[in-house]
Parts: structure tokens; C-alpha cells; sequence
């Protein structure tokens, strides 16, 4: 018979070009089960460098996926939603739904950049304006609600969701972080849209159980714009998560510039954010210009090859 730590080096043999990362730290892994398959692959996603909470929840879908499947193939990696426990769709509890193609994403500092980048084109914007003043925060969420009409541009507010329903966007961004704080119910009611950030399995399926309209997932490359719990989790696993969140739209994030397009929306993800790819560049506008024709030259290609 096999030992699980046999299968646990298939497993890492087999995935390790695409998923792996150097693990920070090295521990001997605590099990939450005796069953053979899931032992080999918590042991293999923690040497793949996969934080614990993560490999603990690919280990449990492994173990699913298998009894499911009738074998164990290290080949192969869990990208079932059923075999994580997720419930299937439709949803009665979900919020209000957007484009799964929500394309390019500019995350901005103020209303200012937001109504800049809005009459640049930009489909989706977001408003991520730190302050602790109140009234400076409603004043701001009101001038970008103001900014984007009259253009294509779809609004979503950082944070300050109950500033966003009272000044009618299109919707709310949270962190994982800010989930407790957030009355939900209030969002949903006011029919606004959510969208969720995630770092990872574990954040994923707390986003799902939430039903939000939209999941981002990152950091995929380095950032210095935030400072991550996690490693930058590069395009390999950015396509695991797609498979595995394949009935969201999506929002890849982190570090993503013009030149690493083509790799991040192979992956599968239907939008991608940027940062000081439009705030820093040095005309804003033919940065949107030059990235929005890069993700349709990308898409008119795929287009091609699927007719072809």
C-alpha cells in the first residue's frame, strides 16, 4: 500500500512548476483527520508552500474529491466547488449580480481620479479613499456617485458601505478584514453590489458563503501598495482559483502591469485592477487606452482560436 507520504510527494512533484511557492515556515503539519489521502496532500500543500489554513482546506476537498472520483490521482487538483463544501447556484441570498466581464479595474484614491478615469473609458472604478473624517468620507463618495454619470463606468466604494448606500453606487468592495464591521443585509437590501477580497482557499470559500457579486483574488504579484498576509500567489494558482470560483465574475489584483496582461487573463479571470499602472503613469489616460486595447487584442485572439 502507498504511504501517504509517497502520495504527498506525487502530489508535489506534479504541481509544484505551477502552484508552488517556498514555504515560510517549516512545521510538521497538524492533522484534523486519519484518512490516507487527506495526511498526503495537507502535507503536500504545506511543502508547496500553501499557508495552513489553506492546505488544511485543499486537504479536506482532496480527501472529498477522491471518494467522489473513486481514485487518487496526484495529477490532479481540486477545482469541484461541490467537493469544497460550496453550495450550488442559483443562490436566493445572493447579492445583486454584474458582468462577469468586468474588465479593466482602476482602484483610485479620490473622486477626482475617479471621474478622471471614468471619462477615460475605464468600465469599472473604485473608490478607495482613506480618511477618518465622516464628513470628508460622504463628500467624497457623493462627488464619485456624481463623477461617474453620464459615462459607461460602474462604481464600487471601499469600505465605506453605509456612505455608498446612502449616495446610490453602483456598489461596495470589502476586505476580509472590514466583513464584521459591514451590515450585509443593509448592502443587499439596498440592492448594491458586493465584491470581496480573498488571498487564498480559506478567504475564498468564506467569500462564497456570502454569495457576493464579485470575488478579487491576490495579490498576484508583488505589491508595495499594501502590505500582504500572504505571498504574492503568482498566475499558476491565480488559474486554480479560477477554476474553483468559475460562477463569479472575477477581479485579479497586485502588482499587475501592461506587460503581464496576456498570463493573468489566461488564467481565467474576467477582469484585472490596476494601481500605479493609471496613477503613476505618466498620462493616465493613454495608460487606459494602451491596457484596455491590450485586453481586447488578448480577447479577439482567444475569440479566434476557439472558432478556429
Amino acid at each position: 500500500m502507498t504511504s501517504h507520504h509517497d502520495m504527498a510527494q506525487a502530489i508535489v512533484s506534479a504541481h509544484q512548476a505551477t502552484l508552488g511557492l517556498t514555504p515560510q515556515v517549516r512545521t510538521a503539519p497538524a492533522f484534523s483527520s486519519e484518512a490516507p489521502v487527506y495526511r498526503a496532500a495537507k502535507q503536500a500543500c504545506l511543502d508547496l508552500g500553501f499557508i495552513e489554513i489553506d492546505a488544511e482546506c485543499l486537504a479536506h476537498a482532496w480527501q472529498a474529491m477522491t471518494l467522489r472520483t473513486g481514485h487518487f490521482s496526484p495529477a490532479d487538483w481540486p477545482a469541484d466547488p461541490q467537493d469544497f463544501g460550496m453550495r450550488a447556484w442559483p443562490r436566493p441570498d445572493a447579492f445583486a449580480s454584474c458582468p462577469k466581464q468586468l474588465g479593466l479595474y482602476a482602484v483610485l484614491p479620490d473622486a477626482a481620479w475617479v471621474v478622471r478615469m471614468a471619462r477615460a473609458g475605464v468600465p469599472t472604478v473604485q473608490l478607495r479613499f482613506k480618511s477618518g473624517d465622516a464628513q470628508a468620507v460622504e463628500r467624497e463618495v457623493r462627488a464619485a456617485v456624481e463623477a461617474v454619470k453620464g459615462t459607461d463606468a460602474r462604481l464600487f466604494i471601499n469600505d465605506h458601505w453605509q456612505a455608498a448606500i446612502a449616495a446610490g453606487a453602483y456598489g461596495v468592495h470589502l476586505g476580509q478584514e472590514d466583513l464584521g464591521a459591514a451590515d450585509l443585509s443593509a448592502i443587499r437590501a439596498a440592492g448594491l453590489r458586493l465584491g470581496l477580497s480573498s488571498h487564498g482557499y480559506a478567504e475564498m470559500l468564506r467569500a462564497d458563503r456570502l454569495s457576493p457579486s464579485y470575488i478579487a483574488m491576490g495579490a498576484v504579484f508583488p505589491t508595495t501598495l499594501k502590505q500582504m498576509a500572504t505571498a504574492p500567489q503568482g498566475t499558476g494558482r491565480l488559474a486554480a482559483y479560477a477554476r474553483l470560483m468559475r460562477d463569479y465574475p472575477l477581479v485579479a489584483i497586485g502588482g499587475i502591469d501592461g506587460g503581464k496582461l496576456p498570463e493573468v487573463l489566461a488564467s481565467g479571470v474576467g477582469s484585472i485592477a490596476v494601481v500605479r499602472a493609471l496613477v503613476a503613469a505618466a498620462q493616465p489616460e493613454a495608460a487606459v487606452a494602451k491596457l484596455k486595447a491590450e485586453m481586447q487584442a488578448w480577447m479577439a485572439t482567444q475569440e479566434a482560436i476557439q472558432m478556429s
